[in-house]
């Protein structure tokens, strides 16, 4: 007996060292106060376990070498090395200072003369891009967080399947958490084919809890280099033709043609370099663009000559690009900010960036769906609602089908797109990816497209929010402490 009390000491003293290290590095890496707390609260409340947790999802590699800043600059250079050479395009004096941001922070230069297509229809969009595909001559770049076995799935498979066989080269990055649920056999079949596939960062013990919690959210197609697409659809029935009871989800998906497309290829190679450890650079997949008046699609909503920004942001960096480039879009709004998201978990920064802006008198909408794709980040982002409303943020729940949508439009002149959520995740955690367009007339487009999907919405009224039950708004308010861990 007296042994076994020995050892059960012995084991609990351990344990609680261990737990008081692991305490002392999370303090010591100073992270968020409020995140500090959080994890903090985890490892006391939930004995072993939350020590199991925090080794998978709470362990800050920030300063991991997950890629190669040698690499991103060079593949940089390359993507900006024609433009460059040519002439500065005029920068718009309204974003000058938005632009100098990513500039300087994500090396994302301004490119002029893109031509664009936005979609809001999944189907038309799909149908696009399988044309693209189609057409390529010389390779495609295929990058998706989701790419599902399924008929849309196997669609963009058998397309890429037999573009290789014509000797066309075909890349494949896919997400290994976002792909959890899809064979192996499904990518195999693509590797017999000839195909270049790989996923990002796979999860596999014991290396499984140094890469959990970092994973590609990007959505990034490329077609010799001309042609590209970057926006919040995955390879999925549901974002096309939905389940068997419900229509396909309401997203936005941007189509390029022009120097733009040279910054997404830019991110595919940066990313196949984490992938497949692999550094491409050639100029073959950075040619010079020539406008092809007659090749513009009539689909979804079209713009040209318009200059962009394509924004990439990763867990490593020191400043979370997009993120800060979201609160200067707020800050320095003059007269509204509308944003789509599928959830709304915001950093303090975010949050405290909208409610300035409401408060200012800036009109800032923020639309949401009614029920999100999974409950307990409904919830979550219910906790929060309370505050942008209270000062003067008006929230629409979005309630004809689930909205997958990331956009944001400002001030009649600015507009983006991409795969970025307003969420801890993707601002923190994830490999994101947005475009910034810069022009009058898709952004006034865009706007109407918010305003007519305010029509399929629930206008949130503050009094009437605050009646919700006494357990509902205690419910929400016990996940919200734990918001910054999801």
């Amino acid at each position: 007996m007296d042994y076994k009390v020995l050892l059960y000491g012995a084991l609990g003293a351990v344990y609680l060292i261990v737990l008081l290290s692991v305490m002392l590095v999370i303090v010591l890496e100073n992270r968020q106060p409020v995140r500090t707390v959080a994890w903090i609260l985890v490892l006391m409340c939930f004995p072993v376990l939350g020590l199991v947790i925090y080794a998978f999802f709470g362990r800050n590699l920030k300063r991991g070498a997950l890629i190669s800043k040698v690499c991103a600059v060079q593949l940089a250079r390359r993507s900006a090395h024609r433009f460059y050479r040519s002439c500065f395009p005029v920068v718009p004096e309204e974003h000058a200072r938005l632009i100098y941001l990513f500039r300087r922070q994500s090396v994302s230069f301004l490119y002029p003369d893109n031509d664009v297509n936005v979609f809001t229809e999944g189907p038309a969009m799909l149908e696009q891009m399988l044309c693209d595909m189609a057409a390529a001559r010389d390779h495609i770049h295929v990058e998706f967080y989701i790419f599902e076995d399924d008929e849309t799935g196997r669609r963009v498979r058998d397309c890429l399947m037999k573009k290789a066989a014509e000797g066309v080269q075909v890349r494949v990055i896919y997400d290994d958490v976002g792909c959890w649920n899809v064979s192996s056999a499904f990518f195999a079949e693509m590797k017999k084919a000839g195909i270049e596939v790989c996923a990002f960062l796979p999860v596999r013990f014991p290396l499984f809890t140094s890469k959990v919690n970092y994973r590609n959210h990007r959505k990034i197609v490329v077609v010799d280099g001309k042609v590209g697409y970057v926006g919040g659809m995955n390879l999925a029935d549901r974002y096309f033709n939905g389940a068997a009871d419900r229509k396909g989800w309401r997203d936005t998906h941007m189509r390029l043609a022009g120097n733009a497309v040279l910054g997404l290829q830019r991110a595919f190679l940066a990313d196949w370099y984490v992938a497949g450890d692999e550094l491409i650079a050639s100029s073959r997949y950075f040619p010079e663009h020539v406008a092809e008046e007659d090749k513009v699609p009539a689909g979804g909503i079209s713009a040209r000559k318009v200059q962009m920004q394509v924004v990439t942001s990763i867990p490593t960096d020191v400043w979370p690009d997009i993120m800060q480039g979201l609160v200067l879009i707020l800050l320095r709004a003059k007269r509204y900010c509308y944003i789509q998201s599928p959830y709304f978990i915001p950093t303090d920064r975010v949050l405290f960036a909208m409610q300035t802006a409401a408060m200012s008198g800036v009109d800032v909408r923020l639309m949401l769906p009614e029920h999100a794709d999974k409950k307990i980040l409904t919830w979550a982002s219910r906790s929060y609602l309370t505050d942008v409303m209270r000062a003067g943020v008006r929230v629409y729940l979005y309630r004809k089908t689930f909205l997958h949508a990331k956009a944001w439009v400002s001030d009649d002149s600015l507009f983006s797109c991409g795969s970025t959520n307003m969420d801890f995740r993707s601002f923190e955690h994830n490999f994101e990816i947005n475009a910034f367009v810069y022009d009058k007339k898709i952004a006034q487009t865009m706007k109407r497209v918010f305003v007519n999907d305010q029509q399929h919405c629930r206008l949130l009224n503050l009094e009437r929010w605050m009646e919700r039950s006494t357990w509902r708004r205690v419910s929400e308010s016990l996940i919200r402490v734990l918001t910054p861990l999801l």
